[in-house]
């Protein structure tokens, strides 16, 4: 039948079918080869169906084409027996189903609601196709225009080097900013802001997703503040290292300029001192050469390098690459056969081993495995300069930081302790400030009243101007403005297959040309499963979850999967695969064309996405806001089982919270990778140990986990 449908739709559209993405023409095919499709009256059906499609592919010039080629196609589809008219005459003997007709996901259309006011004629209709085309373009170009931007400010960044000295000026110790203004866009993140940062203080920068963290971080590294001394060394771990033939060790070791330069140097000055003495030994010389200034310049540099301790630098960054997880062979790997996360993890190297004056990072923890962080704890925490961190993970807060910086409601403010003396402090002073304005609001309310009761009454005149000026005294105390509530609603399923929803008997898997990841997998996930699976980086988590969501199929054995099950998978692939110069409710209408509007903004909104963040260009949005966007796409169609590829990375610690609250409630599988201590011991009942080509329960908690992680 396809085959069918596929030739009348080749003979109606003729050569402008070579023009149109195959994927397009397959899709028009099976959607009018489905055997329960209705072609409507004289093709209203499938102008319905595919009109705008066949109008957007440039199949057709206009609507006005596009309704006689959906005509033609419906009387065509006819000729061949493919349309099925309706019987209008039932058999009472014919078995009836109550569900006949209605479709699984979506609710039945409603019946077109009578506007009142005149209908659009085609030209109109014309007008706001070529509107919303123009739209379009706007919208790319302001996106072109904002990564032009990106890459200028990139671009302005100063060059990461060790600095042996200090010659630009005395050696910078405390910070102090005044009075700073930060703003995007038009936008005001940072207002009247002021801020002293302390030498040798590690402060943790919390906030919630959009409030401008990451932007105050850039312009500390591009010194587009006031305050920041001109020699100061500030160093933003925000990109990763480009990929070419520099090997790992090598490329962080680059970093030490004048080591670099200074070996070169001595390399060839040798080299000239063994060809001179050959010349000499064969009585071929070439002239006068100064052999006592080539000596004396190489003893130079040999002092040279020992007061910067070049000949230990090596073992310095091959201790720090081993420490982020880095085998010897990987140190000796050249950086271009790395992915993205791990020559991000040579970018943290690198700024580890240049040790600038102030260290800025920027969610450290996400491309790495717990090994790695709980690594990179231990040395920060021994951290001897300035350092400010942005991370959701509660814990490497609490073992790292000092302070606490909060961005909130354009202001910065300085708190002593962890993150978590950080939230009970605030707590209370929440309520401190509630019981002031509640004792403000009843005072003044109370001499209002006597003012008002006794405005004219000549006897209490005096008694009335006291309470005037006593009110004007009192002076205001501001109400607290609460952060909104975040949530995670992950939608409930309408069925529930009966277990095992995915079934591993004897899985074996191993990618083309490569040795076996995995060898004779055996486990089920149910609707009631709470899984985490843990192990270092590498070892092959997210394949197992890809096999789970059959992205991926078993070398050997087999891996059952219930028809009916649904599965939604969210990993950072999502999150970077989004639109970002579209706005998150234009993607999903997008992604989910015929659902009405309504509906998808309030599935956005059931991921915090609400109002004019729902409209606003993607690109503007901070990562945190990205992921929820990512969850309310995969979400939609109500999945029974959620697999979760590193969840928590870029959402602030409120939205983790939200994410273990929406996590708790859901009626359904749930299968993460993760190594946020607070996210799994707050959502999982059960682990999983990756390890040697296996998939075992772990006999435990997560503490437990750590505690053998950090004692081997």
């Amino acid at each position: 039948m396809t085959e069918v449908a596929s030739s009348v739709v080749h003979e109606v559209l003729g050569r402008r079918v070579l023009d149109v993405d195959q994927p397009i023409i397959d899709y028009i095919v099976n959607v009018l080869a489905d055997e329960d499709f209705d072609f409507g009256l004289d093709g209203e059906g499938a102008f319905e169906a595919i009109g705008e499609l066949l109008v957007g592919a440039g199949c057709v010039t206009d609507l006005s084409e596009c309704r006689s080629v959906c005509s033609t196609l419906t009387e065509k589809f006819g000729k061949h027996g493919l349309v099925r008219a309706k019987p209008t005459v039932r058999s009472l003997a014919t078995p009836f189903r109550m569900n006949e007709g209605m479709d699984e996901d979506e609710a039945p259309k409603k019946k077109p609601e009578v506007l009142e006011g005149p209908l659009l004629s085609e030209r109109d209709k014309q007008k706001l196709e070529r509107r919303k085309r123009k739209d379009e373009r706007q919208r790319e170009a302001q996106y072109q225009v904002h990564l032009a931007e990106m890459e200028a400010a990139r671009a302005g960044m100063p060059v990461a080097c060790v600095n042996h000295d200090n010659s630009g000026g005395p050696i910078v110790k405390d910070i102090h900013l005044e009075n700073f203004n930060i703003s995007v866009g038009g936008r005001d993140l940072i207002v009247d802001g002021s801020l002293t940062l302390s030498f040798g203080r590690h402060y943790g920068l919390v906030g919630r997703n959009g409030t401008g963290k990451t932007t105050f971080l850039r312009h500390m590294a591009m010194h587009a503040i006031d305050g920041i001394p001109q020699n100061c060394q500030i160093l933003h771990v925000e990109q990763e290292v480009v990929g070419d033939n520099t090997t790992a060790l090598q490329c962080v070791l680059n970093s030490d300029i004048e080591r670099t330069q200074l070996l070169e140097e001595e390399a060839r000055l040798l080299a000239q001192q063994r060809d001179l003495e050959f010349e000499e030994a064969s009585d071929k010389s070439n002239g006068p050469i100064d052999k006592d200034a080539m000596s004396h310049r190489i003893e130079e540099i040999y002092k040279r390098l020992e007061l910067i301790d070049a000949y230990s630098a090596e073992s310095r960054a091959a201790a720090i690459l081993a420490g982020l997880s880095f085998t010897t062979e990987m140190q000796r790997k050249a950086t271009k056969h790395f992915s993205g996360g791990w020559r991000m993890r040579i970018a943290l190297a690198r700024a580890l081993f240049i040790e600038p004056d102030l260290l800025l990072l920027d969610e450290p923890t996400n491309h790495l495995d717990l090994h790695a962080v709980l690594w990179l704890e231990s040395y920060l925490v021994k951290w001897p300069k300035t350092l400010i961190v942005v991370s959701h993970a509660r814990e490497f807060l609490n073992t790292v930081v000092t302070d606490i910086l909060h961005l909130h409601g354009q202001k910065l403010s300085i708190y002593k302790g962890d993150y978590d003396t950080f939230e009970r402090t605030r707590e209370e002073q929440l309520k401190n400030q509630q019981k002031a304005f509640e004792a403000n609001e009843r005072s003044r309310s109370h001499m209002q009243s006597f003012i008002d009761k006794f405005r004219y009454n000549a006897k209490r005149a005096s008694l009335v101007q006291s309470r005037i000026k006593a009110l004007d005294r009192l002076g205001h105390v501001d109400e607290i403005v609460n952060d909104p509530d975040y949530k995670f609603e992950f939608p409930t399923p309408d069925d529930r297959p009966g277990p095992p929803i995915i079934s591993f008997s004897d899985a074996s898997f191993g990618y083309p040309g490569g040795p076996l990841l995995f060898k004779n997998l055996n486990f089920g996930i149910d609707l009631d499963s709470r899984v985490a699976m843990v192990g270092p980086n590498g070892i092959g988590k997210s394949t197992i979850l890809k096999l789970i969501a059959g992205e991926l199929q078993p070398s050997s054995g087999t891996v059952f999967r219930s028809a009916k099950v649904r599965i939604a998978v969210f990993s950072q692939h999502h999150v970077d695969g989004l639109d970002l110069s579209s706005n998150p409710l234009l993607y999903m209408m997008r992604c989910y064309p015929g659902v009405p509007e309504q509906k998808l903004r309030a599935h956005l909104g059931s991921f915090g996405v609400t109002g004019n963040l729902a409209l606003q260009p993607m690109y503007t949005l901070s990562g945190g806001q990205k992921s929820r966007v990512a969850f309310a796409k995969i979400t939609f169609r109500k999945p029974h089982l959620i697999l979760l590829d590193e969840p928590s990375n870029h959402l602030d610690l409120d939205a983790v919270e939200a994410l273990i609250q929406g996590l708790v409630l859901f009626q359904g599988g749930v299968l993460m990778v993760s190594h946020d201590e607070h996210l799994i011991s707050g959502s999982v009942d059960e682990l999983w140990a990756v390890s040697d080509g296996r998939v075992t329960p772990f006999n435990g908690n997560f503490q437990d986990y750590k505690k053998i992680l950090q004692s081997s």
